[in-house]
């Protein structure tokens, strides 16, 4: 497994070296630039303007740019925002934990719910659980997260108050309530933020994961550890599941850019001082440093998280080989 591992990430580098360059063209041929708001100043005469685009580089030609950028990139240098006039690696490492905070509580809320949900569904097929919860997830399914963000601030922050104090049932803005930065506060500003996150994909993987159970269940491994007595529990849950589990473990994979892609949003609607947010930001103003910053990182975390998942197929089936 340890070689297997060191060829994937081997093979990580050629990737991420053309993921690179399509993003860098992308993001510099984008119309605009980082002195739109300076050109519609009448304040700013053009010879200042020039001199900018001197200081900055952006008269050099692309090629040029990019291997200037590269260089710093494979030294650990993201370069500085344009906008703010601070280094890219200095703003990143503000964010990412708060991203990966965000992200990584609404996966594990997603895998907590949805696996019993499914396993459940699967156990008692066409009852009255299963029923509702096919309604609750094709519902789920169906509702963009931009728009369950809103709905969920206008129900829980809006409409819906404590009955004892009047106050809003849970905030919706920032990682903390000002003055306060301990972990109880910040789990309860995370409640909506993960909610609206999580809700889709925990429709969407305990729908998949109740129609993978439902196949498994028809083996003769299944068959036969019921006739040899086991118990349901141990049928369903350590024969059953674990085979059940590795389609949902490559869907995860292939979804993790969609999750973070949801996590932008998220953040934007909730003020959520992660990576999405910075993102969008950045993206506002052209900053093409903190750009081309976030989304490598961001790429690498998706290819990270995608070598783990394969690694993880070793240890949820012993007949998985790495050769």
């Amino acid at each position: 497994m340890t070689a297997y591992a060191v060829r994937r990430l081997l093979q990580t580098i050629p990737i991420l070296f053309i993921i690179s360059v399509i993003l860098f063209l992308l993001v510099r041929t984008a119309p605009g630039g980082p002195l739109t708001s300076a050109r519609r100043n009448p304040n700013v005469t053009k010879e200042q303007i020039e001199a900018l685009e001197e200081k900055l580089g952006l008269n050099d030609p692309l090629p040029v740019q990019y291997g200037r950028w590269m260089g710093g990139v494979l030294t650990g240098n993201l370069g500085e925002s344009i906008k703010f006039r601070r280094p890219v690696n200095e703003m990143i490492a503000e964010r990412i934990p708060n991203t990966l905070l965000l992200v990584g509580v609404s996966f594990l809320v997603t895998l907590l719910l949805a696996i019993p949900i499914g396993v459940l569904s699967a156990r008692k097929p066409y009852s009255f659980f299963d029923y509702a919860m096919t309604t609750v997830t094709f519902i789920g399914q169906s509702i963009p997260v931009y728009w369950l963000g809103l709905g969920l601030i206008v129900v829980f922050y809006i409409t819906l108050k404590n009955p004892f104090t009047g106050a809003h049932l849970f905030p919706v803005g920032g990682m903390n309530t000002q003055g306060k930065s301990d972990l109880l506060d910040t789990l309860w500003h995370l409640v909506l933020p993960v909610a609206a996150l999580s809700l889709g994909w925990i429709a969407w993987y305990s729908r998949f994961l109740r129609s993978s159970m439902m196949d498994v269940l028809h083996e003769d491994y299944v068959r036969t550890a019921k006739a040899k007595g086991a118990k349901e529990n141990v049928v369903y849950y350590k024969h059953a599941l674990r085979n059940a589990i590795l389609p949902l473990v490559t869907l995860i994979a292939l979804d993790l850019p969609s999750l973070f892609a949801g996590a932008l949003f998220v953040e934007t609607i909730f003020a959520w001082p992660g990576m999405g947010r910075l993102f969008w930001d950045a993206a506002k103003g052209r900053d093409y440093p903190v750009l081309l910053g976030v989304v490598m990182i961001t790429a690498a975390l998706i290819i990270a998280a995608n070598i783990l998942a394969d690694l993880a197929y070793g240890w949820l089936n012993p007949q998985v080989k790495y050769e």
